[in-house]
C-alpha cells in the first residue's frame, strides 16, 4: 500500500550524513517537527544535483519555519559525504541502501530506460506533519521550482498550525 495525504508516515530509522558528521535520524523522533523527505534517484546526477541544490538554497527558510528536511536515496553515506562535499548542499542525506523506506513510501518502482527495465527511485516528496501524518505529495516530481513549491506548502501547513 502506498502511503497518502492523511496516512501516518511510515516510521524508519537510517544513517546520514551532513558532509561532516555521520548520524541517525528516526523520523518518529523528529516530531512535533514537520518534515519534508524528498526521495531522489542517485548522487551526482544532473536532475539530483539540482534538486539538493534548490533545497539547500532554502534551507535557512525551512529552518525558520521549524521544517527540517531530508535528501534519501540508495547511495551510501560515503557516497552522500562526497555529493555534499562536491555541491556545497546543506541539507542533510539519508542513506536507504536496502530500498527499505523508498518501498514503504511505494517510490520503489519499476523503470525503463533505454531499452532497459530496472528497479529504482521515483522521484518524489513528502511533507509530514508535526503529528506524523503525511500533509502533501508530489510524485513524479519535475525539478524546476519544486523546491519553492515544496517550501510554499510547508509555510502553509505551519500557518495552519501542521
Amino acid at each position: 500500500m502506498t502511503p497518502d495525504i492523511g496516512d501516518a508516515a511510515p516510521d524508519f530509522t537510517l544513517p546520514g550524513s551532513d558532509g561532516k558528521d555521520e548520524f541517525t535520524v528516526t523520523l518518529s523522533a523528529l516530531r512535533p517537527a514537520p518534515v519534508v523527505l524528498f526521495f531522489y534517484p542517485r548522487d551526482n546526477t544532473s536532475g539530483c544535483t539540482r534538486e539538493a541544490k534548490d533545497f539547500s538554497a532554502l534551507r535557512d527558510s525551512f529552518d525558520d519555519l521549524g521544517v527540517r528536511v531530508f535528501g534519501i536515496s540508495k547511495d551510501s553515506i560515503a557516497s552522500h559525504r562526497r555529493f555534499i562535499e562536491k555541491q556545497g548542499l546543506t541539507v542533510p542525506l539519508l542513506s536507504d541502501a536496502e530500498s527499505d523506506v523508498a518501498e514503504r513510501y511505494g517510490v520503489w518502482k519499476e523503470k525503463k530506460m533505454y531499452g532497459r527495465t530496472f528497479f529504482g527511485i521515483e522521484r518524489s516528496t513528502f511533507l509530514i506533519d508535526g503529528n506524523g501524518r503525511i500533509a502533501r505529495v508530489w510524485r513524479k516530481v519535475k525539478v524546476a521550482s519544486h523546491a519553492e513549491a515544496v517550501l510554499d506548502a510547508a509555510r502553509d501547513l505551519v500557518e495552519k498550525g501542521g
